[in-house]
Order: structure tokens, then sequence, then C-alpha cells
């Protein structure tokens, strides 16, 4: 939908930035630039960061998935509506939060 070419472009650069992210994330708990040290605490200590860096990987895999599913939308002409109501998502929300399912009315229902 030429409607939505331009929150689909911002949607494509989130999706390319995501991919960079996730692929930093992955080579740093692979180590892949650094060995893990002999020591045992500093090991414990890279463990810990291997847990937060794992958390942002699957945060954003998470992420990548709603945009991708946002972007499939916009291709088959389903973008832009509330996937509970059925009713059009306003558009500002749509520019804040691109990959929004839920109009505002049923986000703050799901809220509660």
């Amino acid at each position: 939908m030429k409607e939505y070419d331009e929150i689909r472009s911002h949607l494509i650069a989130m999706l390319e930035e995501l991919n960079l992210r996730l692929t930093s994330i992955t080579n740093d708990i692979k180590h892949s630039d650094t060995p893990l040290e002999k020591d045992f605490a500093e090991q414990a200590t890279q463990n810990e960061n291997n847990e937060v860096v794992d958390y942002l990987g699957n945060s954003a895999r998470t992420e990548i998935e709603m945009i991708k599913q946002a972007i499939a939308k916009i291709d088959n002409g389903h973008y832009g509506i509330c996937q509970v109501c059925d009713k059009p998502i306003n558009k500002e929300r749509l520019k804040i939060m691109p990959y929004s399912t839920l109009c505002i009315k049923c986000a703050s229902k799901k809220e509660h």
C-alpha cells in the first residue's frame, strides 16, 4: 500500500539495524573476538554478562519477528488493522510503534 510506504521503509531500516545488533550480540556470546578468561572469577563475570547479552539478543529476535510481520501485513494489505476489534489503528500510533497490532483502546484493555 502506497499509504504506508514511509512506515515500510522505516521498518526495513529498523530490521537492518536489529540484524546488525543481533550479529554483534551473537559474536559477543560466542567470544569470537576474545576467548574466555582462565580465572574462575573472571569467567563468572563473563557468564553473567553473557546472560544480559543473551537477553538483549532474545529481545532483538522478538522485535525482528514483529517487524517482519508488520512488513508482511503492509505487503498483503492488512496493515494498520487492530487484531482484536478489526478497526483501523491510529496513524500516529503506527508512526510511534510501527509494528503495533492493537489500536490504543484494545491495547489499554489488554494492559488492565
